[in-house]
């Protein structure tokens, strides 16, 4: 029964990413955008953690009545994807025709590749830019970018899901995994810190979040380079 029982409790965990991006929807809607990022955050943490006990406890042998990765993925579509798109339309960092481009290009490209039967590679990094529009668009409300510069990386980056390029999965990509892992935490912690004081970092945190995120965006592409078979 405990295995059973055990199992289970990875789907109820992953589910609570649903409520999560409820309360994130909410936040959106009342432009609460401190709050918003701080609930999809913890569904981005809520996403970090049930995969690995997922498959320490083996969910699908024990707990196959649910699907894990439909599961998953229904709620990725909601907190990275549905709600941060409709934030940097709804906040005005994306304002006129260049929001419009975001709000059209970003939805439909990125349900097509949650479709994607290739979005993984052989070694669980992901085939293809992972969507993760939620670390974009926290990105954008941190730097304010030009809008048309956001929707020209929108429109790169939507394309860039159906390429062959590589991109890291911070948990489960084997090469530089710890170093990954570390600069991971820091980029969620660096960015709680950003949501919790209205997305202002300061020159060094600021320098320390761009690098961050800048690995996460490239380091698959240099292991692509240097482990190519």
């Amino acid at each position: 029964m405990w295995p059973k029982t055990r199992a289970l409790s990875v789907h109820l965990l992953t589910a609570t990413g649903a409520v999560f991006a409820m309360f994130a929807l909410l936040a959106a809607v009342e432009m609460a955008w401190s709050w918003m990022f701080l609930w999809l955050l913890a569904a981005l943490i809520v996403d970090g953690i049930d995969g690995p006990l997922a498959r320490r406890w083996d969910v699908t042998l024990h707990a196959s009545r649910f699907d894990g990765v439909l599961l998953d993925l229904i709620i990725d579509y909601l907190t990275y994807v549905f709600i941060p798109i409709y934030a940097l339309y709804s906040s005005g960092l994306v304002p006129g025709w260049a929001g419009w481009g975001v709000l059209i290009v970003v939805p439909f490209a990125s349900a097509l590749y949650f479709a994607d039967t290739r979005m993984k590679t052989e070694d669980a990094s992901f085939e293809g830019f992972p969507g993760c529009w939620n670390m974009v668009a926290l990105v954008v409300f941190v730097l304010e970018p030009n809008p048309w510069i956001t929707l020209s990386a929108a429109v790169a980056l939507s394309v860039a899901m159906f390429l062959p390029l590589r991109f890291v999965h911070p948990v489960r990509t084997a090469i530089w995994r710890p170093l990954t892992l570390t600069v991971t935490i820091a980029w969620v912690g660096l960015a709680v810190v950003a949501a919790w004081g209205e997305f202002g970092l300061g020159q060094t945190l600021g320098w320390a979040f761009g690098l961050c995120s800048a690995y996460l965006l490239g380091a698959g592409l240099v292991q692509q380079m240097l482990y190519r078979d």
